[in-house]
């Protein structure tokens, strides 16, 4: 198939348009990262995880810039598993790799208030960072870091990733004992505890959807409210009633949290006895919820 120059440029602008969203979310999300480590955790000598982990270390020890130890890192754990990720993955995450090396550079400099309450920073750092690597993560991007490191090893070896960045967060939290002692490194757990439940219902929040089983005697009424009035799919299942044996559909759907509750109050005036079953999808894929090509 010949492409002609305006084909190219409207396929560029729509390929654009589609990663628009995905530059707005991780340039924020970033951004936030960023400013939780130069304001809540070097200024304070908290440990962190993963590569911004080992980059607040050197810096604690040595001196070094947590900026260069971010941009070195990656770029090598780049360049070791170019050959196992994707174009897009590889794209985005030079990016999210370049943004974050000038943002700590940028922050340095930067004075802020200081807090006295050591439990109050290690929470709030581990909120701020959970929040920004949240937004990144539902991008469909990531911050590099270990994160190249086990999506090549997963793709690769079938590693389980949850387990292998457990075991490099607990060695950086172990050699930080020596460097900001038992104290700070208690801290840094309690900072990285908060991070990871932070980072998850970020996630959860933004693919907080209801699975939602409905038997009624109006199968037809209701899976047209559901396509028509709700503007969503509806997948007819057929059963049979355990003690009548009757044939009795049952409409199998995935709404949002207010779509629930208009569903709701249609069944109590349309059909009071229908039989209706909700439950939470933590992640939904599909035309009209998030998309495939976001993973």
């Amino acid at each position: 198939m010949k492409w002609s120059p305006k084909k190219l440029i409207l396929h560029g602008l729509s390929a654009a348009r589609r990663e628009l969203p995905t530059f707005a979310l991780m340039t924020f999300g970033a951004s936030v990262v960023a400013f939780g480590i130069m304001a809540l955790t070097v200024p304070y000598r908290l440990p962190d995880s993963g590569v911004s982990g080992i980059a607040v270390l050197s810096n604690y020890a040595f001196g070094i810039s947590p900026a260069w130890v971010v941009g070195f890192a990656n770029l090598v754990l780049l360049l070791w598993g170019l050959r196992e990720l994707s174009v897009r993955f590889v794209g985005w995450t030079v990016y999210a790799v370049t943004l974050m090396t000038v943002l700590l550079k940028l922050f340095e400099g930067i004075p802020y208030p200081h807090l006295d309450e050591l439990l109050l920073v290690a929470i709030l750092a581990g909120a701020v960072k959970g929040l920004g690597g949240g937004l990144v993560l539902r991008s469909g991007s990531s911050l590099g870091g270990t994160d190249i490191l086990v999506v090549a090893l997963r793709k690769r070896y079938g590693i389980e990733v949850g387990r292998f960045t457990f075991y490099i967060n607990l060695v950086i939290l172990g050699v930080s004992i020596f460097i900001v002692g038992i104290e700070g490194a208690v801290y840094g757990l309690v900072s990285i505890f908060v991070n990871g439940v932070v980072t998850d219902n970020v996630l959860r929040s933004f693919d907080r959807r209801r699975q939602v089983f409905v038997i009624s005697n109006r199968p037809s009424e209701v899976s047209s409210y559901i396509t028509r009035e709700l503007h969503r799919g509806v997948t007819i299942l057929h059963g049979e009633g355990g003690f009548t044996h009757e044939e009795r559909p049952a409409l199998l759907c995935v709404l949002t949290p207010r779509q629930t509750m208009d569903l709701k109050r249609f069944l109590s005036v349309h059909d009071p006895k229908a039989f209706m079953i909700v439950s939470d999808a933590s992640e939904v894929l599909g035309r009209g919820f998030k998309n495939w090509t976001e993973l």
